[in-house]
């Protein structure tokens, strides 16, 4: 990477930071927002494409019956949706920054000219490609790939038109590279953080029994209804669940639900002072910024052993990886749950990991170097063939 120029830095930038925030990347955008006021350099301003209204849910929906066959093109379709808002807003908004910075590539996939025009940056945590087996509510099916075939030629044109594209993690920066040919001197690595809390004390349990919390929108491929499985035939006996999803769950003795907390809910951190272990068996999560808050105030993560989590949680020493697999994700529960000693090493070493790599202050310091970089590297987009 160059290091930016002093001259470069004479006068802050202003610096548009565009979000489809969905899900993780809300918490992404809460750790800048919190974080960027110490780069005094950068003038941000954040946008959030807003959320989905009546047209943008039709868009998006379910044709039967080909969205049993993924052939609907659903995917496709809410992020085109997406992306129109996304177009319009950044119309409005010419002239008014310096660079933009666009998360992720779905938001953008009609805004090739715009990205291409100013210095900008677009940032990932997972490719086209890759997303488009990872759904959560369908699994994918022969057809799958014929979406990112029709998808591919829009997200080219936007990694083609930025000036430096951003993966969050290796198995994003993978895809980049092996996927859609990306030169290597246009990529760069930045695992968006966490705004580190202070150290909290462990808060006992009304019940007396260790918990172990959920965090996920939804259940079936984030794994929650694995856990219930698992919960139900061996750990009853010996702990709580906590589940914070937006699903119905019905009730069960020693499982409680909270169906109301949004990202940067401070119940949240109450119930992780209390949690012995986060369990995060999800098969669709790309980064994993659950485990990342979870890590933060101590607490070990059981996890999968996919996509960017193995470069989050390191296996044995701060949390237990496994396969999506009820016997596998039992025994490494009932692991932590039976020794409280290897449960406090864990998540000593957990806070210690996110200090170390996945701290905001030091990402979004990464993050400005990157958009100085960018707005030096600048040269104005032209069209293959142009």
């Amino acid at each position: 990477m160059s290091t930016p120029t002093t001259a470069s830095r004479e006068r802050p930038l202003r610096v548009l930071f565009l979000n489809e925030n969905l899900g993780g990347h809300a918490t992404m955008h809460r750790a800048i927002k919190a974080t960027i006021a110490e780069q005094p350099q950068v003038v941000a301003t954040f946008v959030d494409v807003p959320p989905r209204g009546l047209v943008r849910r039709i868009a998006g929906a379910g044709i039967p019956p080909l969205d049993r066959l993924d052939l609907d093109f659903a995917a496709l379709r809410s992020q085109l949706a997406v992306s129109f808002v996304a177009r319009r807003i950044l119309r409005e908004l010419t002239g008014a920054y310096d660079l933009l910075h666009v998360y992720t590539q779905h938001a953008a996939l009609l805004s090739a000219e715009a990205i291409g025009s100013t210095p900008a940056i677009v940032s990932t945590d997972a490719t086209g490609e890759q997303v488009s087996r990872l759904l959560p509510y369908r699994l994918p099916t022969r057809w799958t790939p014929l979406q990112h075939r029709v998808r591919a030629p829009l997200e080219h044109r936007v990694y083609d038109s930025a000036t430096l594209v951003v993966g969050k993690s290796d198995w994003c920066l993978n895809s980049l590279r092996n996927d859609y040919d990306m030169p290597e001197q246009k990529l760069r690595r930045i695992p968006f953080g966490v705004v580190v809390p202070p150290p909290v004390p462990r808060t006992p349990t009304s019940s007396g029994r260790p918990e172990i919390t959920f965090v996920g929108t939804t259940l079936a491929r984030k794994g929650g209804d694995r856990l219930l499985r698992v919960y139900r035939d061996r750990l009853a006996h010996k702990a709580d669940v906590n589940l914070v999803t937006r699903e119905d769950v019905p009730a069960q003795p020693g499982v409680h639900v909270f169906r109301d907390l949004a990202p940067g809910d401070p119940r949240l951190v109450e119930i992780l002072s209390r949690t012995a272990v986060l369990a995060f068996p999800t098969e669709m999560d790309t980064f994993g910024y659950a485990a990342l808050e979870a890590m933060a105030m101590g607490v070990p993560v059981v996890g999968t052993k996919l996509h960017a989590l193995p470069e989050i949680v390191v296996h044995g020493t701060s949390g237990l990886l496994v396969a999506p697999d009820d016997r596998e994700l039992g025994d490494a529960l009932e692991r932590l749950l039976d020794d409280e000693a290897l449960r406090a090493r864990m998540g000593e070493a957990a806070r210690r990991r996110v200090v170390d790599r996945f701290d905001a202050r030091n990402t979004t310091a990464q993050l400005v170097d990157v958009i100085f970089e960018a707005y030096e590297r600048y040269r104005p987009y032209a069209p293959t063939g142009s």
